[in-house]
This record gives structure tokens, sequence and C-alpha cells, in this order.
């Protein structure tokens, strides 16, 4: 009978890896939308707040969606770039040190599972079987958990962060430019408010995290930038 504290710890399912990173899309794409309600609703309200010349309401809000899409996508391609040389670099150094000293890198493999709470002569069978496997697969999940097969994207992420921004700055947009001019703030903020608790309560449940704190902290601050905007806006509009 094999003893269960000696048998090889495994890594992660492959199904809960590709989970994992859909959840991960998902709440990008779920923050990507509340940046795009928040920024672009803030800034419309601001206008609004000071004229009610629906032309510049609207010339403000569309430069708002471009810009902040573009500024999105350009961030997030930048970020997901850099992430990706890193990978790279680091996948090419694990290949040179596999082909240059085989042995010690399988006694480094043995030892980060030993490390881990395997016996010293699990980890080393472990080790070895990982190697004789796949080396390159092995060092690179037990030493700097990546997979060669997941290096990221950096033109997928740009174009998901840029979507997703837009796709939230609609609903402020309609809300500005739809009702009569006495009620393009009021009608923002209560569409805004709603939004925003939805996407609050998204990214919670994705992340399982309270969801009542979240909409909270997603809804208080929204309302916030919009409040501040909106007296700016006036201000400025009595003064301009």
């Amino acid at each position: 009978m094999t003893d269960a504290a000696s048998e090889p710890q495994h890594g992660p399912d492959p199904h809960d890896s590709e989970l994992h990173a859909r959840l991960n899309w998902l709440r990008a794409g779920v923050l990507g939308a509340n940046d795009g309600i928040i920024s672009v609703a803030a800034l419309v309200v601001g206008v609004a707040a000071a004229t009610t010349d629906l032309g510049a309401i609207l010339v403000a809000g569309v430069a708002s969606v471009v810009a902040g899409a573009i500024s999105m996508g350009l961030g997030e391609y930048v970020s997901v770039s850099t992430q990706r040389d890193t990978e790279r670099a680091l996948i090419a150094k694990e290949t040179r040190e596999l082909a240059d000293m085989p042995e010690q890198e399988l006694a480094e493999l043995a030892e980060l599972y030993r490390a881990r709470g395997l016996s010293e002569q699990t980890a080393a069978q472990v080790a070895r079987e990982l190697t004789a496997h796949d080396p390159l697969a092995a060092h690179l999940e037990a030493e700097l958990r990546i997979s060669e097969l997941d290096v990221a994207n950096p033109w997928q992420a740009a174009a998901a962060s840029a979507l997703s921004f837009l796709v939230g700055a609609v609903l402020p947009m309609l809300a500005i430019l739809l009702p009569p001019p006495e009620w393009r703030v009021a009608t923002t903020f209560v569409a805004v408010i709603v939004a925003l608790a939805v996407t609050g309560w998204l990214s919670a449940w994705i992340g399982g995290a309270p969801r009542g704190r979240a909409m909270v902290r997603v809804v208080v601050g929204g309302a916030l930038a919009l409040l501040v905007t909106w007296v700016i806006g006036g201000l400025l509009g009595d003064v301009v």
C-alpha cells in the first residue's frame, strides 16, 4: 500500500488552469468596463454642468471614449509586452541551463520538491520522472510558475482592454445624450450608479470576495468622481 504522504505532488489540473485564465480575462474585462463607465461619465457630467450645448457634450464625450480606449489598449499592450519579454527571457535562460548543466538542474529540481515537503528519495524520483517527460516544463512550473504554452499575448490583451472600455463607455454616453437637458445629469448619475453596482458585484463574484463590500466600494468611488467633476464643471461654467 502506497503511503499517501509519499505520493508526488502534481501541478494544477489543466482544466483548472484554463478556467483560472478565463476568469482572469473576465475580471480584466469587468474592470475595463468599469473604467469606461467612470471616466467617461465623470467627463460628460462635468461638461454638462458647465453647458447645456449638446454638441459640446457630444464632442467631449466622444473624445473621452476614443482617448480612453486607446490609452487602455496601449497601456495593456506595453504592460503585457513587458511581461511576455520577461517570460521569454526566463524560458531561454532555463533552456540554456538545461542544455549546459543537466545534472545540476536535476538536483535543483529535486531540492525544490524536497522543500515542498517530499522526502529526499521521493523528491529525487519525481524530479527524474518529470525530467524524462519534459524537463523544460518541469523546471518552468517548479521554479518560475510559468508555462511555455501560456506566454502572454499583448495584442489580445490590448484588444480586450480597449473593447471592454468601449462597452462601459456606451452607457454614460447614452445617459447624457438622450434625456432632455434638465434630466441629463440626474439620469447619468442613476445609470452609472446602477452599472457600477453591477460591475462591483461581478468583480467580487469572479474573485470570490464579499459582494456587498465590493459594490459599496465601487459605487462610492464612482459617485464621488461624478460629484467632483459636476461641481468643478458648474464652477467653471459660471466663471467662463
